[in-house]
This record gives C-alpha cells, structure tokens and sequence, in this order.
C-alpha cells in the first residue's frame, strides 16, 4: 500500500482535526502518500482530493471543525453512488481511506468495506453513540461547553428564582444530556432511552420549590420524545403549579465549536495514529476507538448493527443525586 485518503463525515466534533494530523503524520512515517477527502462523503464522489504533508498539517491541533470540511450526502446512500465513490478512489490510485466520523460516517465506511474497499473508522462524534469506544473524540470538550453553560445558567437562575429546561445535543443519545446532568447537579434528566412522564418533572420542581430550593434544573437531551419546547409547551398554561418560573434554553450547536480539550487533543491523536497502524497491517473493515483506556478496534459491522446503550450505573447515579 502506497496511498490513503483522510475523510471526515457527519457533524463535526472538536478534535477531529488532531486525528486528521495523526494521520497524516502517521502515514508519511510509514511511507505512504496520504490525501484529504474535502467536504466528506460528497467529496469523495466527486473526486476532491488534495495531497497533505506533515506541513500542511501543521498547527491545526488547536482548532475546531475539520479542516476537510463535511456535508451531507444522500447520494452516498444508494448503491449508485458509492459506486462511484470507489470509482473516484480507484482512478486517483488510493488503496486505503480512513473515515473520521460518527455513526452514519461508519455506516458509509462500512457500506465500502463491503465493497471490497480497505477502510478503518475512526470514533468521532460528541453523541457518543458508537459501540467500541467509551468516549469518542469531541465528546469531553462538547460536554465541558454545556457544563459551563449549566453552571452560569444555575447563576441567573437562583437571583431570579427560576426553573431552567435545558437542553443539549447528542441526536437520539443521551449520553451527554446524562453527564450533564451529573456534573451540573440537576433535578432532573430527561433521555431518549428512558421514557418521561411531564408530570413526574412536575413533581420535582414543585417538590424543589417547596424545600426552599432558590433554582431549579432540567437537563433535557434533543432526542428524547418531550424536547425542551415540548416540555416547556406542555407547562406552558400551568406554570404556577411548578412553584419557580420556567425559562428554556437550547445550547444546541456552540456544543460543537471552540478550542478541542487535551482530552480530545489527544484522544484523536491516539486513534488517527492507530487508523493508520492498522492499514498498514492489512486490519481492515474495523473501528479504532478506546475502551477502559487501551486503544481497540471493533468490527464495522458490529459497530453499525448494534446501537450504543447507556451505562446503567450512570442512570442509578442520576437517579439517587436528583
């Protein structure tokens, strides 16, 4: 193997430009020419290859986004069109292709692999939502975004004796609606995978009004069936019975932006640099993630037939610190 591309897809995740540099630097360590895919799978259909060296790669660690760029593309999801994304690799003399994304970038990844095509994935995205990594890259500096919004929300709120509904990404995950609502010490969790009762949140906020409580918190996770607006239009006639007075914020995408953690930093330089390892061994149609420390890969098609679940230890904790 003499070449291999670099591709980010999906949202973009604070750290993926470090693990784009890992591969990079990686790669031409071993010998190879490596090439960035621009704008995702789309690119890749399209041909947009540009050949990086340890320079261009240089001083990028520090920055959020990919510098690849990413974009959605339903064409990737028929047979039509990758097919002619393998065509588009084939003609540009690549022989391997590295995808940094989370768990529809390693459902495109995986749709090559079964194609015949040599591919490693990556784990990035801050959802959290992929089998074979604890945390994925973007996940730490994502979830350290929402807890300083927490904590300065808690701020306004106890002056004003205010209920805040607040709510964080992670599309139908709530991993980091669950951390969040740990590290920020709120009254309640709402999550995807746990099905909500409004009138139980109810409960707790009158509960907390009535202990003297000076603010009240509802971490709410975008997936779940009741989102923060629908939680607030549910309240919305009623209000009193909630002892506080109800506010809504939606932190939405300043989650993904800014300066990447060291946690993130170095988590996408650990796996970019394994990616690559693994390319070279001919260990292909597998995902490089870290699990209880140690970097690992799992199967594509394990990490795309079976969705992430919660740990059942952190909702017991959520549950007993509410």
């Amino acid at each position: 193997m003499k070449k291999i591309a670099v591709l980010t897809s999906g949202g973009d995740a604070p750290g993926m430009n470090a693990a784009i540099r890992a591969v990079v630097r990686a790669g031409v360590a071993n010998g190879l020419d490596v090439f960035g895919v621009k704008g995702g799978y789309e690119g890749l259909i399209n041909g947009l290859f540009v050949p990086l060296g340890t320079r261009d790669v240089g001083g990028i660690m520090q920055r959020g986004g990919t510098i690849l760029g990413s974009a959605r593309c339903p064409e990737f999801k028929t047979e039509a069109g990758q097919l002619k994304a393998l065509r588009a690799l084939n003609g540009a003399g690549i022989e391997g292709l590295v995808v940094i994304g989370g768990n529809g970038s390693q459902t495109g990844n995986y749709a090559l692999h079964k194609l015949g095509f040599p591919v490693v994935g990556v784990a990035s995205t801050i959802d959290n939502d992929l089998v074979g990594s604890d945390t994925t890259i973007g996940v730490d500096t994502a979830l350290n975004i929402a807890l300083e919004a927490i904590d300065r929300l808690k701020t306004t709120a106890s002056s004003h004796q205010r209920a805040f509904l607040i709510e964080v990404m992670g599309r139908k995950c709530g991993y980091l609606a669950l951390m969040a609502g740990i590290a920020g010490g709120a009254e309640y969790v709402v999550l995807p995978e746990v099905e909500t009762d409004p009138e139980k949140i109810a409960e707790v906020l009158a509960s907390a009004y009535e202990r003297g409580k000076s603010h009240a918190i509802v971490i709410v996770a975008e997936g779940a069936k009741y989102n923060a607006t629908a939680l607030a239009n549910y309240f919305e006639e009623h209000r009193e019975r909630l002892g506080f007075d109800l506010r809504m914020t939606i932190i939405g995408h300043v989650q993904r932006g800014g300066t990447p953690s060291a946690v993130d930093r170095i988590l996408g330089s650990r796996l970019g640099a394994e990616a690559v390892n693994q390319m070279v061994k001919g260990n292909y149609g597998v995902l490089v993630g870290e699990i209880k420390g140690d970097v690992v890969t799992t199967p594509l098609k394990e990490v795309v037939d079976h969705p992430k679940q919660l740990d059942p230890a952190y909702l017991e904790l959520a549950r007993i610190l509410d």
